[in-house]
């Protein structure tokens, strides 16, 4: 499919999706947002990906925050509705997409580009990225899940702290926080991406699919994530993948999936 402001890359299983913006230093604008959650659809879809990776182009951002532009007059009305859908397209499908997502922040992640890491299941920054959520400075707040999922990933504290006094960090005390997995060199970044990505996809895309749903479980309110493994772990038994799996184990050989 064409798209105008993403470019889709498939190899080896892996979907490496692209934020083409470079002059906006890959702003995210509602069209952005609408190519993007098309093209996860159909990655989801479609079982010969197995795992998504995003990145920006360029080396200076991988999403340097939402197209102000766009919203700079809207109502009260208006930026629920902004916010409501943008959760719903784009940032909830990716947290609850059955296949695993990786972000590879290359640089700037601010505001939604930062929102849009937190999304993903893993995170990985270049030493060169900046991550923050500097809303308050624009008299406005995070509005795609950054107040919780930040609060989420590095706890309420630094949570408040961050976002209060608009904060940017460097990679290195994302790691220490716990906001992304791995920092490397930008010339490292994609590789360890794609070396994560492929170690996902050796594995069972069924089992997989259930870790997620039973570990995102657990992070939903009201709802009780052990009664929810439970389930998606019995509903393992007797499946082909499971069959296999096991059978590979005890041959002593590499299961094939």
């Amino acid at each position: 499919m064409k798209y105008n402001n993403i470019i889709s890359t498939i190899t080896g299983g892996i979907n490496i999706i692209t934020i083409n913006r470079p002059k906006q230093l890959n702003a995210l604008n509602k069209e952005t947002i609408s190519e993007l959650s098309k093209e996860i659809s159909i990655s989801n879809s479609n079982p010969s990906i197995r795992c998504i990776i995003l990145t920006g182009s360029g080396d200076k951002a991988f999403v340097a925050g939402a197209d102000i532009k766009e919203f700079v007059s809207f109502t009260k009305s208006e930026g629920k509705k902004l916010a409501r859908e943008g959760q719903m397209l784009l940032f909830d499908k990716l947290s609850n997409l059955e296949k695993p997502t990786i972000a590879a922040i290359n640089g700037f992640a601010l505001g939604g580009g930062l929102e849009l890491a937190m999304s993903c299941h893993i995170r990985i920054a270049s030493e060169n990225a900046k991550m923050g959520l500097p809303e308050v400075s624009l008299g406005v707040i995070p509005g795609y899940g950054g107040t919780q999922r930040l609060t989420e990933l590095i706890g309420k504290g630094r949570a408040i702290e961050m976002i209060t006094t608009a904060s940017v960090i460097d990679s290195n005390k994302a790691v220490s926080w716990g906001l992304v997995n791995h920092s490397c060199s930008l010339e490292e970044l994609m590789p360890k991406a794609k070396e994560i990505a492929s170690r996902i996809i050796s594995n069972s895309p069924m089992a997989i699919s259930k870790a997620i749903k039973s570990i995102n479980a657990g992070c939903t309110d009201g709802t009780d994530g052990y009664a929810v493994e439970i389930n998606e772990f019995g509903s393992c038994f007797e499946t082909d993948q499971f069959v296999e799996g096991t059978k590979a184990f005890l041959e002593k050989r590499k299961a094939k999936f």
